[in-house]
């Protein structure tokens, strides 16, 4: 296979080969920031746990280090708190990509609870009331938290009372699926309430 910096001058294929390096090694490092690998490791000895898992004991690092080398695998310190630090003989790169996998699968089963809010007026007529109470029900139920808020208009702000009324009404109503994360609070021109499901 032709090298990309064949064609340069001799100077410009030094500077285009101590790039590429430097790609490498910085790509190694983005990888291996988790654990200290290989040259990175700087105890002057570590207890060894073999390719297949086996307790191998307390080793210096160069003949640990010898050891990996000749297996064609990594030496990744595992515990670096440890006295003296757990090191294990590995592909660190396919460890890596099963770390990944585990953690992408992880997070695809994980619920993201998110707060949908429902707004009410003060003076809301009872079918839009039940239609509004219906939408809080179908997230709750779906396991999200609902925010309940009632907006006031004009002078409507003196009769607060009135949103919480509506507010207490809608905490009565879905007592059974929900329980109450903030109570009603009044916030510039409107009420709020934060509802949660239960689990």
């Amino acid at each position: 296979m032709r090298d990309a910096g064949e064609d340069l001058h001799p100077f410009y294929v030094c500077e285009y080969r101590s790039k590429s390096l430097l790609k490498t090694i910085w790509r190694w490092r983005i990888i291996s920031k988790e654990h200290l690998i290989n040259d990175e490791i700087r105890a002057k000895e570590v207890r060894l746990v073999g390719a297949e898992g086996e307790q191998i004991g307390i080793t210096p690092l160069r003949e640990a280090l010898q050891m990996a080398i000749d297996l064609n695998l990594d030496l990744v310190n595992v515990a670096p708190t440890a006295k003296p630090p757990v090191c294990r003989i590995m592909d660190y790169g396919k460890f890596r990509y099963e770390q990944q996998k585990k953690e992408k699968e992880a997070r695809k089963n994980q619920k993201i609870v998110d707060i949908k809010e429902v707004w009410f007026r003060a003076n809301i007529e009872e079918h839009d009331y039940q239609t509004k109470l219906r939408n809080v029900i179908k997230f709750l139920k779906e396991g999200d938290k609902v925010k309940c808020s009632v907006r006031f208009r004009g002078r409507e702000i003196t009769h607060a009372d009135i949103g919480k009324k509506i507010l207490d009404r809608v905490k009565e109503e879905v007592a059974e699926i929900s329980t109450i994360e903030r109570l009603p609070k009044l916030e510039g021109r409107s009420m709020i309430m934060i509802l949660a499901p239960k689990n």
